[in-house]
């Protein structure tokens, strides 16, 4: 792709586009570029065996000297989640700045200084309504509300024209942290023009509004003051906002709050050391100490609402948490909604508290555990209107999503031309007056694969390159269903493999599988936790006696 000229901006999704997560989009003006957020998206079921997926950044890391910086929307995963890794394949001579709100930047923070390379960037502080310059382009934050405070929109501001990147948003009246979505200031930038506006899609199915996050809070205080038992709370690491719900629960209930799971404690760390927290005296305190309480006095804000494996909740619902036992009495409150590819998943999770004796309330009995951060109908078409574009263009969502927003624009009286269907790598180019498409670049996904704590060289890129350096092993496994007792394997036959992984080195690996597994406490297996601690186990078991890092592809199978 060659370079652009004075006359016209470019943009490329690198991810979110057809999909949900991995959010990042390029936007090239002359000799600026940018980027607007380094997500990460979480694997599907079919995906077992790596951990976190990534944008290809091979266009960035090629045109470092046009790089000017990363502008965060919100400290989401989808949003932030890539940073640790894509940073690094950047290579820069200096610092890379990185802009967003503070929430957004102390969760980077945490990220990068885990991963040794807070000394790689130069984190900028900005808030809603600040404009920073970024050589020729001029970006501008604009407040809006979502399931975490401090989110924003972005608006591009080039001599072509202004391009505006809600990110994640919705019009929420009565938010639980925060101010209101910034209309005015949406109102201001239509009316100076706007040349494209790339706009969220997810809940464009959805009639109507969002609800207010106060329908939560109204919910959780139901549930905490009828709770005979302990009370846990399943959401996101990020989502202050639930811990901020479930301490003024706790306030007007007599009890206390403990944060289980290694990230969901670093980020309430954060929010605490920010002031996004302030809870009284006494009301949020170590898990230890909250497990020495009564059980009706312990409410415990986990992570794990996906059911992702190392989380806290799947071990919970396993038997497997070295701290946290559930039983008859408890309940267990999964404040969030299955992300598209998740669903089996949180569906062993729930299924396996259920066998414990729990009372488990989920979206698909009670719409009051969780309402979406994310605009429905009504409130994509307000966005439309407010901002009133020249051009559209889906992103933040699935293909079918894409395709209704498109719809969705013609009903506010846009052109169906003038409505764009960009791809992960397709090189849209805008003039003052046109937008065509220009074919595209390379793109796609990167796997990132952990073995155990993110130590230095404990993680490995996956790609089509080093995939056929390295190899795959399959480890095949059969459970019975309702003990979860080994039943036959475990099995591993590899391809590809270097020769310093031989029969007996594989041998020797199963038989550490094999007493791991026997060792298992006895109950209905938690298959997200199986393939996490298979993978985990025969990937160090491998390295430790070959140094070998072939990538691990977990098979179980019930009977």
């Amino acid at each position: 792709m060659g370079p652009i000229g004075t006359d016209r901006v470019r943009v490329i999704p690198l991810g979110g586009v057809g999909e949900i997560g991995k959010n990042m989009t390029v936007v090239e003006y002359g000799q600026d570029l940018v980027l607007l957020d380094c997500g990460g998206k979480f694997p599907e079921d079919n995906q077992r065996g790596i951990d976190l997926i990534i944008p290809d950044v091979t266009y960035v890391a090629e045109r470092m000297r046009n790089f000017r910086g990363i502008l965060i929307t919100h400290g989401h995963e989808d949003h932030i989640g890539g940073l640790p890794y894509i940073i690094p394949q950047l290579k820069s001579k200096t610092p890379i700045p990185i802009y967003g709100t503070p929430l957004a930047l102390g969760f980077i923070e945490r990220k990068l200084l885990e991963a040794r390379l807070e000394d790689q960037v130069d984190l900028r502080i900005v808030n809603g309504g600040d404009t920073v310059k970024l050589g020729e382009i001029t970006a501008e934050f604009i407040r809006v509300t979502h399931t975490i405070p401090d989110a924003c929109a972005i608006a591009i501001h080039t001599p072509v024209g202004t391009i505006v990147d809600t990110g994640d948003f919705k019009f929420d009246p009565t938010p639980v942290m925060g101010k209101p979505t910034d209309e005015a200031q949406l109102k201001r930038i239509g009316n100076d023009g706007v040349l494209a506006l790339f706009s969220d899609t997810t809940r464009v199915e959805t009639e109507g509004s969002t609800p207010s996050e106060v329908v939560v809070q109204k919910r959780m205080d139901e549930v905490i003051g009828a709770a005979k038992g302990q009370v846990v709370i399943a959401t996101f690491a990020s989502n202050v906002s639930r811990i901020h719900m479930a301490i003024s629960a706790a306030v007007k209930y007599g009890r206390k709050v403990a944060v289980a799971g290694r990230s969901m404690e670093q980020n309430s760390r954060v929010a605490l050391d920010l002031g996004y927290l302030d809870p009284p005296d006494g009301v949020l305190i170590p898990l230890d100490e909250l497990l020495r309480q009564p059980k009706e006095k312990r409410i415990i804000v986990s992570t794990g609402s996906q059911g992702e494996a190392a989380a806290a909740l799947a071990r919970i619902a396993a038997g497997e948490h070295p701290k946290i036992r559930v039983s008859k009495g408890d309940v267990i409150f999964v404040s969030a909604s299955p992300i598209p590819g998740n669903e089996d998943t949180v569906s062993h999770t729930i299924d396996n508290l259920f066998r414990q004796g729990c009372d488990v309330i989920y979206s698909a009995i009670d719409r009051g555990v969780h309402v979406s951060g994310h605009a429905g109908r009504d409130e994509l078409l307000k966005m439309i209107r407010l901002l009133r574009p020249k051009f559209a263009a889906p992103i933040h969502g699935e293909y079918r999503h894409m395709m209704l927003y498109r719809d969705l624009c013609e009903t506010s009286g846009m052109k169906r031309e003038n409505v764009l269907m960009p791809e992960i790598g397709g090189v849209i180019e805008f003039t003052k007056d046109s937008a065509n498409q220009k074919g595209r670049i390379k793109a796609g996904n990167v796997l990132v694969d952990r073995l155990g704590d993110r130590e230095e060289g404990q993680v490995v890129l996956r790609t089509r390159e080093n995939l056929t350096r390295d190899g795959f092993v399959v480890v095949t496994i059969v459970l019975d269903r309702a003990s979860g007792e080994l039943i036959a394997g475990p099995e591993l036959v590899g391809k590809g493999l270097p020769a310093e992984l031989s029969a007996n080195v594989l041998r020797e690996a199963e038989g550490e599988l094999r007493r791991t597994l026997e060792r298992k406490k006895k109950g209905a297996p938690q298959y997200g936790y199986i393939v996490q601690r298979t993978k985990e186990t025969i990937g160090r078991a491998l390295y430790r006696r070959s140094r070998a890092r072939p990538l691990i592809l977990p098979v179980v199978t019930e009977l």
